[in-house]
């Protein structure tokens, strides 16, 4: 049996993807290629996806998208301050939309399903949170605002494993948790260490200062005890509930990170302008480098190259290795979004990336690994 590779990757568009998120089994992908024209594709038998449908209603770029997987609706948000729920219809074989009253007046950035679907989160650019829900008497979405002390566009955010919170990333370089339980849903929130006293819809819980750079990335570990964060000041900074007051913050060498994901309750991936996904773990000492997890390829020998050959490199190149002049990585670009894929005993097993070089790129864990020696998730 062949060894699987740690990636497979696939060339979607030449456009930059601004988002993409899967469907429960995996045979679907909704991707957005920052037009106003969004892209439901299948996967075939040979792995590859290609394109089924086209959902027509954003007038702007789409800048996000996010596939409920259990009720399998598809949200969408945009540069002309919009959003829509998308519902499939199998009598007909296309994609409703639905009409969701985000009432902002700046560009909607980012949105997210919660963990029961009853409910998403929309960041904007109006210095807002919108929290969207479904009003049955009149068959749209309507959206309550969280507003202060948000001074900044949102690039961000998350949803607690409990559905009442939400962890917000911005501009302001700051790092917030609000309470988000809707009395119009009936909600019944737990008290936790986020949440100590029950608190009313647009409570600010936490907050927290990310240094000198913008919040591109948070997320919630799969228990929701700890809360990570990427920055553009090339940071990585984590936080136990158990503790709020402290931060642990590392600052990379690397370029800034964009986007995050839980592998484990000890450990994260994170990817952005380096182009290929990095390894973290997380423990109560604070936040620690694992490993570069893009295998880098073997370059092939440079001892035949011909005398003629190493002649002509030298008079093009100036020099007569082709070093420098390829990447290394399997991303061209910055990677904008990972997404989890498959999980197994409370791992993630598989995960997805996308980003500016319009490429999708699958890494499996376990071979990634087996590739890189000693690594463990």
């Amino acid at each position: 049996m062949p060894q699987q590779k740690p990636q497979s990757a696939q060339q979607l568009f030449y456009e930059p993807i601004s988002g993409h998120a899967f469907n429960a089994d995996l045979t679907q992908i909704v991707v957005s290629n920052s037009t106003p024209h969004t892209h439901v594709m299948k996967r075939g038998a040979d792995g590859k996806y290609t394109e089924a449908y086209v959902l027509e209603q954003h007038l702007e770029r789409v800048t996000s998208v996010d596939w409920a997987p259990n009720s399998n609706r598809i949200v969408t948000c945009a540069g002309d301050r919009n959003a829509y729920v998308w519902n499939f219809e199998p009598e007909s074989g296309t994609w409703i939309p639905c009409l969701v009253l985000l009432r902002i007046n700046r560009a909607a950035t980012t949105v997210r399903w919660s963990p029961a679907e009853d409910r998403f989160a929309v960041g904007s650019g109006a210095r807002l949170l919108s929290v969207c829900y479904f009003d049955p008497e009149n068959n749209w979405w309507v959206s309550k605002h969280i507003k202060k002390p948000i001074r900044s566009t949102i690039l961000s955010v998350d949803w607690h494993p409990s559905n009442h919170l939400i962890a917000v990333g911005s501009c302001d370089f700051k790092c917030r948790v609000f309470s988000a339980a809707l009395k119009e849903m009936s909600d019944k929130p737990q008290t936790s260490l986020w949440m100590p006293k029950l608190s009313k819809f647009g409570t600010l819980l936490a907050e927290f200062d990310s240094n000198s750079g913008w919040v591109h990335g948070v997320k919630f570990s799969p228990s929701g005890n700890l809360l990570a964060w990427v920055a553009h000041d090339s940071s990585v900074n984590l936080v136990n509930s158990n503790n709020l007051e402290k931060v642990h913050t590392l600052l990379t060498s690397n370029l800034p990170y964009m986007c995050l994901l839980w592998l484990s309750e000890a450990s994260f991936v994170t990817a952005g302008h380096n182009m290929a996904p990095d390894l973290y773990h997380a423990s109560e000492n604070g936040v620690t480098f694992g490993a570069k997890l893009d295998v880098k390829k073997e370059k092939a020998a440079s001892g035949n190259m011909s005398a003629m050959a190493r002649f002509q490199k030298l008079d093009v190149q100036g020099k007569a290795e082709t070093e420098g002049t390829t990447l290394e990585t399997t991303h061209a670009n910055c990677i904008t979004e990972i997404r989890a894929m498959e999980s197994a005993n409370n791992k993630v097993t598989k995960f997805s990336t996308s980003g500016k070089d319009g490429k999708i790129v699958i890494w499996d864990t376990e071979s990634i690994c087996s590739a890189i020696a000693g690594l463990k998730i």
